[in-house]
């Protein structure tokens, strides 16, 4: 602990560029890596999950990464929830370089209605392919529409915020007891963000599936700016995979995921991101780089069209792969931007870990 003044004192933490994997001492083939992953009951080929933002989601991309053997998650308080051809709307935002008149237009088109009937629609196309999906919703809103959710067959249900509570408390609205609420639903619940070993404990003893680890959303810096609230993500993740611990003791085996979800530039910080204890993460800016993506090189997330604070940037980043690319390869660049499960296949078997498990054992050093 740090002294700030004579009456604060505060906590050394650290993000995932502060620290380093430190190899075993073995090496691996790598044909004998496992990056095989399951939560709840859905088996899944690698610990990656789309995150749910519509400059990288659309039916289609959830469709493509689950093809390929992860999890994507649709926003269904997007443009595609929103209108009935959203294509229109990516092209015109497109078109929109300066920074302010992006995010007074995002403001605009995201005032339109969530309609319940296109999530249904959306989640049922998703679901006619064939393969494991969730959908997303904030903690505001998931009461109005997750019955539309379950009806639209997701997998999980993702409860996704900036912070997210085991109970929000407001005098003007009966409060979001999410204890009660999980155990209400059918389906498995992911829910996140969360940025410390006592929350995390609260949202797995309310019945969260899965835990989401940090802001998501591209928002990291412009949150800090502009709220005045961070989380470093290495020391995050240990202390929420510190939490799974405690309760997977203390719930008598009952497993909760560790998803890490925010902070995660490429294929290096996803093994960093195991390697402090995560079970999976989370993934949006390198798929805004595909050509596939419906952002069409920009990338956006909640944060960036809130109606009276925005906190999250638009930004460009220039398309240099298929979304099939950056996911399993093959690779032309050297930045870990492309080929993630290739480059998190390379780590494990670099270090002689033969498994997720095995790497959350790794041994790290502060760089």
């Amino acid at each position: 602990m740090y002294d700030i003044g004579r009456s604060k004192r505060a906590e050394k933490a650290y993000n995932l560029d502060d620290v380093a994997i430190v190899p075993s001492k073995r090496t691996r083939d790598i044909d004998e890596v496992d990056l095989s992953w399951r939560i709840d009951a859905v088996g899944l080929e690698f610990p990656l999950m789309a995150a749910p933002m519509d400059s990288v989601m659309s039916p289609s991309t959830v469709i493509d990464v689950g093809r390929l053997g992860g999890l994507g998650v649709l926003n269904l308080e997007g443009l595609w929830t929103r209108y009935v051809d959203p294509e229109p709307i990516f092209e015109e935002l497109a078109r929109i370089t300066d920074p302010t008149a992006a995010i007074r237009r995002l403001q605009a088109v995201y005032a339109e209605p969530i309609r319940p009937e296109l999530i249904e629609a959306r989640l049922a196309q998703i679901r006619a392919a064939g393969v494991p999906f969730a959908g997303s919703l904030s903690p505001k809103v998931v009461r109005d529409y997750a019955d539309h959710a379950v009806r639209g067959g997701v997998d999980f249900l993702v409860i996704r915020g900036t912070t997210v509570s085991a109970q929000h408390v407001s005098s003007k609205e009966n409060s979001l007891d999410l204890k009660q609420f999980i155990h209400s639903l059918e389906v498995p619940v992911i829910v996140g963000g969360c940025a410390n070993y006592h929350t995390a404990l609260h949202l797995m003893r309310a019945g969260a599936a899965g835990v989401l680890v940090g802001f998501g959303g591209g928002a990291r810096r412009a949150t800090r700016n502009v709220l005045g609230i961070e989380v470093p993500m290495a020391t995050a993740i240990a202390d929420v995979a510190a939490a799974r611990g405690d309760y997977l003791d203390e719930s008598g085996g009952r497993y909760v995921a560790v998803i890490a979800d925010g902070s995660i530039g490429g294929s290096g910080d996803i093994a960093k991101a195991l390697a402090c204890g995560a079970d999976a993460a989370m993934v949006g800016l390198p798929f805004a780089r595909a050509f596939d993506a419906p952002g069409r090189g920009y990338h956006w997330g909640p944060e960036a069209w809130h109606p009276s604070l925005p906190r999250g940037l638009r930004v460009h980043r220039r398309p240099i792969a298929t979304l099939e690319e950056i996911l399993v390869g093959p690779s032309s660049v050297a930045d870990g931007s492309v080929n993630l499960v290739g480059g998190l296949r390379r780590t494990l078997a670099s270090t002689g870990f033969v498994d997720v498990k095995s790497l959350q054992k790794a041994e790290l050093v502060l760089v």
